[in-house]
């Protein structure tokens, strides 16, 4: 420990997490209020999915932007920006927004602080040399448990103080960072070169690209849009308090905050690809349970599995970027961070709409079972073609060696 506080430079990894922390609390913020912006504003089910989506979407659209403007003028300045364009945001929803369009433009513009990690992970990662890269990352990286902070304390101060009154309240975080950031957040002296319109374009151009997308917008998409949703899914299904729908939320969602770094730590032993396979059929299976609509305590259990194994998959993933592209992965990352939060999105607009046509959320859920099975079976194909693509210390690292093992001895055999 005393080699990494001496390695980087821990005053911006600090500023680093504490901006991504409050940054993700704003994100998902306006998920544990819809409940209440629902009976005020009239809201259908489909309309109030589409509002706790809208800031995932706006993630994902301001993700690219985000890093590009972070690679040119620094991470501390983009940092500055971000902040000072939230507390701007959540203070229009607080005095000015009075309609549901409003809100849209408003969760819109908080997309700005769910593309906070494409300025915290750099600004703190720069700072270290490869050996301590896990920690700084998996440090900085562990301000997603602002998705805590938003489903724990946003439902009592709205019951407390309106729920308009909350997002004036949840300023106050942000204004402290601000400080903080400010007086001791420092860009690294090693700085690399921005990637180019055409470095995006080649990337953007290799089928992996998409499929590593692709995942991750099963994973964390799976995890980011629970996390937005599961309040009112509480509150509206099981007929819970708006305050104990977002403890429930809470409790759930810890789980995939705690276990991202598990499910790294498991991918570097035995493989990202192998984990990925046995998530991704085991949260089909939990999902298929809760569209049975268990008793609540079921629920809460069986969504706490799902929920901590999407978060072991968001780490799985990026175990199988730096194996495929280990001379792009910073490009590669900001693609594929953007596809997670268009998952999200997906999410909790499809559960709402489908809400309103069939009245109940089993329909949603059963289609998102179905989804996990399908990424499944697309996975396990990707795996045989990876196999033979991908060179051998990348396939063994992974977890892919299996496949091409079974591979050479079908041939074997065919040709026996």
């Amino acid at each position: 420990m005393t080699g990494f506080l001496r390695a980087g430079h821990f005053p911006t990894l600090l500023a680093a997490l504490l901006y991504f922390d409050v940054s993700f609390m704003a994100w998902i913020l306006l998920g544990p209020l819809a409940p209440f912006m629902r009976e005020e504003l009239g809201l259908s089910a489909t309309a109030q999915g589409l509002i706790t989506a809208i800031p995932l979407l706006g993630g994902s659209l301001f993700r690219p932007i985000l890093g590009a403007v972070g690679e040119r003028i620094g991470g501390r300045r983009t940092g500055l920006i971000g902040l000072v364009i939230t507390i701007a945001t959540l203070a229009a929803a607080w005095l000015v927004a009075e309609t549901p369009t409003h809100f849209v433009f408003v969760g819109l513009m908080l997309g700005i602080a769910g593309a906070s990690f494409a300025v915290a992970l750099p600004l703190a990662s720069r700072w270290y040399p490869p050996e301590y890269q896990g920690m700084a990352l998996g440090i900085a990286g562990a301000g997603n448990s602002g998705t805590l902070l938003a489903t724990l304390f946003a439902p009592r101060i709205a019951e407390q103080f309106g729920w308009q009154a909350t997002f004036g309240i949840a300023i106050l975080p942000l204004a402290v960072v601000f400080v903080v950031f400010a007086l001791i957040a420092r860009d690294s002296p090693r700085q690399i070169a921005p990637a180019t319109l055409r470095d995006y374009q080649s990337v953007l151009s290799e089928g992996d690209t998409l499929s590593l997308s692709w995942l991750y917008s099963l994973t964390f998409g799976g995890f980011v849009g629970f996390a937005s949703f599961l309040t009112t899914f509480f509150h509206d299904a099981y007929q819970v308090s708006r305050v104990d729908a977002g403890d429930l939320t809470t409790v759930v969602v810890v789980a995939g905050s705690l276990l991202r770094p598990i499910g790294g730590w498991l991918s570097d032993r035995v493989g990202g690809y192998r984990i990925l396979v046995v998530l991704l059929a085991s949260v089909s299976v939990c999902l298929a349970v809760v569209a049975f609509m268990p008793r609540l305590q079921i629920a809460v259990a069986v969504l706490f599995v799902t929920i901590g194994l999407l978060g072991m998959g968001n780490g799985a993933v990026f175990q199988l970027v730096p194996q495929r592209f280990p001379d792009r992965i910073g490009i590669v990352t900001g693609v594929v961070g953007a596809a997670g939060g268009l998952g999200g999105f997906f999410l909790p607009f499809v559960l709402g709409a489908v809400r309103d046509v069939t009245g109940s959320y089993a329909a949603g859920l059963f289609g998102c079972a179905v989804t996990f099975v399908g990424g499944t079976l697309v996975l396990l194909e990707l795996g045989a073609r990876w196999s033979q693509r991908w060179d051998s210390a990348a396939v063994q690292r992974t977890g892919l060696y299996s496949y091409r093992g079974m591979l050479i001895e079908a041939e074997d055999e065919r040709v026996a």
